[in-house]
């Protein structure tokens, strides 16, 4: 008999969580009906997600300011990347 899998492989983590998370966490898991572990899940995805987004916006300014060859466009792509790393 040969096992099969449903759905994606599944790795096991043990994390540790702040008190005010781990409450704020068990908020959303009641307000969604699921379990903690699958608010986890859900939060993790849209984070890494909006992650990866940002990247990838981060990415496509930088390459877009090394190609510029107008200084007043080159400025405003420094200034724009400049806010994106360092926040101001």
């Amino acid at each position: 008999m040969s096992a099969t899998l449903v759905g994606p492989e599944v790795i096991r983590r043990s994390i540790s969580l702040p008190a005010d998370i781990a409450g704020k966490l068990d908020s959303i898991a009641a307000a969604r009906h699921v379990s903690a572990n699958r608010a986890i899940v859900d939060l993790l995805t849209d984070a890494i997600s909006a992650y990866e987004r940002r990247r990838a916006a981060f990415l496509e300014l930088a390459d877009r300011f090394q190609k510029s060859t107008d200084a007043a466009e080159t400025e405003r792509l420094r200034d724009e990347l400049a806010r994106m790393t360092f926040g101001h």
